[in-house]
């Protein structure tokens, strides 16, 4: 059950999987960092609590 490169649908290279080529992979990586990409998540306040909770422990 192979599927093709997420980003163009090409045979994916084992140098380069999941992508096709070093031009995906960088096409993929630029989307996480401009925020396209975005993992949802909760509230982290109770998960990160900021300095000056932990100050007051």
């Amino acid at each position: 059950m192979s599927t093709g490169c997420p980003i163009c649908g090409k045979p994916v290279e084992k140098a380069f999987r999941p992508f096709c080529s070093k031009r995906c992979a960088d096409v993929d990586l630029q989307r996480w960092l401009s925020g396209r990409y975005v993992v949802p998540g909760g509230d982290d306040s109770d998960e990160n609590p900021s300095s000056e909770a932990i100050n007051r422990e």
